[in-house]
């Protein structure tokens, strides 16, 4: 028998022991060799992994770790929708110019149709500021909530290839729109002053009534993105949706001072408290002088004044329709504000709670 051959029977140096191991030699040093050789010791992985820390990659954070994890990421939010938003419009010749173009032509649009051809302006001062405000108003919440239904499953190569909270997309999205609506509203500004309107205090307060919709917005399109991330149809169902919410808020008309809503006060009183109404509502008041003061004319709802009101109106069509002040439901701007101030925080604590409950499903299947 060969030396080597006697060298691996006890045991030696570099040796084969068993089918895929090496055996350095010795008995003491076998039972030290998982050790050296990188295996796991004889200790359950759960209580191993809690003795060191580690957590799985792919658990839900509690709520609390789930909001630290979104403010840390905060500049990767406001970066990426600043990026986005201006890659929007770079392949286009007018580029940028496009975010103007673009709240302007819509607004031409809606006064043809509304201002000239269906003439729904009665009873509504200074008509022109009044719709272009209603339509970049309502326009950030209809474009917040169209992106955010289908925003988890536009981002599926992001999703599966970086670890983030998920509530980092809709967040993004709802704050290009937000950009947007910072542009359409110097373009607001200068159709205000255009038309008359002057600069007072109540100016100031556009500034909480954005951020009370900014909210409401971010709530409901986490609530649209949760949705939208197992049923792909919804990004479809919303564009009608919100349509049909336009048709139902304001947008076009001053909802006190359509006539079919005269009597119907309790359908009045819900079209103006529903949340775009509401918000509309409040930059209106803030930014219109012309309409502010109209409606501080009205006089308090009363049922049979108003029904008398609209006899006498039946009786001499060429009396003046401010006859009728007493058929006017206005919602007040106190009680407005504790609307919009209510959506808001309902919208974003039940909208963050939806959102959280599904995050490790998002990007799976």
């Amino acid at each position: 028998m060969s030396e080597r051959d006697r060298v691996g029977r006890r045991g030696g140096p570099g040796t084969l022991s068993a089918p895929g191991t090496l055996s350095s030699g010795g008995e003491a040093e076998d039972a030290a060799a998982p050790g050296r050789q990188g295996l796991l010791p004889d200790e359950p992985l759960p209580e191993l992994a809690a003795r060191y820390g580690l957590k799985p990659s792919a658990a839900r954070p509690s709520p609390l770790a789930y909001l630290r994890q979104l403010w840390q990421r905060r500049h990767f939010i406001v970066a990426f929708a600043t990026a986005r938003n201006v890659a929007m419009y770079s392949e286009a010749r007018l580029g940028q110019v496009w975010q103007i173009l673009t709240p302007l032509l819509n607004a031409a649009v809606y006064f043809l149709i509304f201002g000239v051809i269906l003439d729904t302006k009665r009873g509504v001062p200074n008509f022109i500021p009044f719709l272009v405000t209603g339509i970049f108003i309502f326009n950030f919440t209809q474009r917040s909530f169209i992106i955010s239904s289908r925003v988890i499953n536009d981002s599926l190569p992001l999703i599966r290839a970086l670890h983030f909270p998920r509530a980092c997309l809709p967040l993004g999205y709802v704050l290009i729109e937000l950009q947007q609506m910072a542009i359409s509203m110097v373009v607001l500004i200068v159709i205000v002053l255009g038309f008359g309107e002057p600069i007072t205090w109540y100016w100031l307060l556009v500034v909480p009534a954005i951020a009370l919709q900014t909210f409401f917005n971010v709530g409901v399109g986490l609530i649209l993105a949760r949705i939208g991330a197992g049923v792909d149809d919804v990004s479809q169902l919303i564009p009608f949706i919100v349509r049909t919410w336009m048709y139902v808020s304001g947008v076009m008309f001053f909802i006190p001072a359509l006539a079919t809503l005269y009597l119907h006060a309790k359908l009045s009183y819900l079209m103006q408290i529903n949340p775009v109404a509401v918000y509309i509502s409040l930059v209106r008041n803030a930014l219109l002088t012309s309409l502010r003061t109209t409606v501080g004319t009205y006089k308090p709802y009363d049922r049979a004044l108003c029904e008398a009101q609209l006899a006498a109106v039946k009786a001499h069509p060429t009396t003046s329709p401010a006859a009728v002040d007493h058929c006017h439901l206005v919602v007040g701007g106190g009680s407005l504000w504790m609307y919009g101030a209510g959506w808001a925080l309902l919208a974003i604590v039940i909208g963050f709670f939806v959102f959280w409950r599904a995050e490790v499903t998002y990007g799976r299947g």
